[in-house]
């Protein structure tokens, strides 16, 4: 099992090297020890909701997400970008803005939304195994714009797969 958080990633030794959980090659830390820079921003919608969405898609990205921020929009969030579906853990260390997370399948279907306390780093698992993309948004904003689980996301490039997998979308 991989685990992230609001960003950050527990090393798992049990983690397959493929996963995002692998040690860098360069004994980097996976984390970073400061808040990263904007990442680059997608579109997405949920429903007739509209989201400008930061992508963690590198280990390091994955790894540090909203570590360190002081705030973040109510129209805005993080998608987390996984190589493989896998059951997954997000857990808030070091990230104090309240958030909260849904565990997203390969299709952009939510399986699950959870609200995560800040600066907890009691893991909240996913209880799917097939989880893909995990997207973190202020905490509660799922409940406010009436998103549940069983919506599918969609990108401005189209599907998630169409977005993030193009190649496996074509199969």
């Amino acid at each position: 099992m991989v685990s992230a958080c609001a960003g950050c990633q527990k090393p798992n030794a049990a983690a397959p090297p493929s996963t995002a959980a692998a040690a860098q090659p360069n004994n980097t830390p996976l984390h970073l020890d400061h808040a990263m820079p904007k990442l680059r921003t997608t579109k997405l919608w949920l429903g007739a909701q509209e989201l400008d969405t930061e992508l963690a898609l590198s280990s390091q990205e994955i790894s540090t997400g909203m570590m360190f921020r002081k705030d973040m929009g109510e129209n805005e969030g993080m998608l987390f970008v996984f190589a493989q579906p896998q059951k997954l853990s997000f857990y808030m260390k070091n990230t104090t803005v309240p958030l909260s997370c849904a565990y997203i399948d390969a299709e952009g279907t939510i399986l699950e939304i959870h609200d995560l306390k800040p600066l907890d780093e009691t893991p909240v698992d996913s209880k799917a195994e097939n989880i893909l993309y995990v997207l973190e948004v202020k905490q509660g904003w799922f409940k406010r714009h009436n998103i549940e689980t069983g919506m599918i996301i969609r990108t401005e490039r189209g599907t998630m797969p169409e977005t993030f997998f193009p190649k496996r979308a074509q199969q």
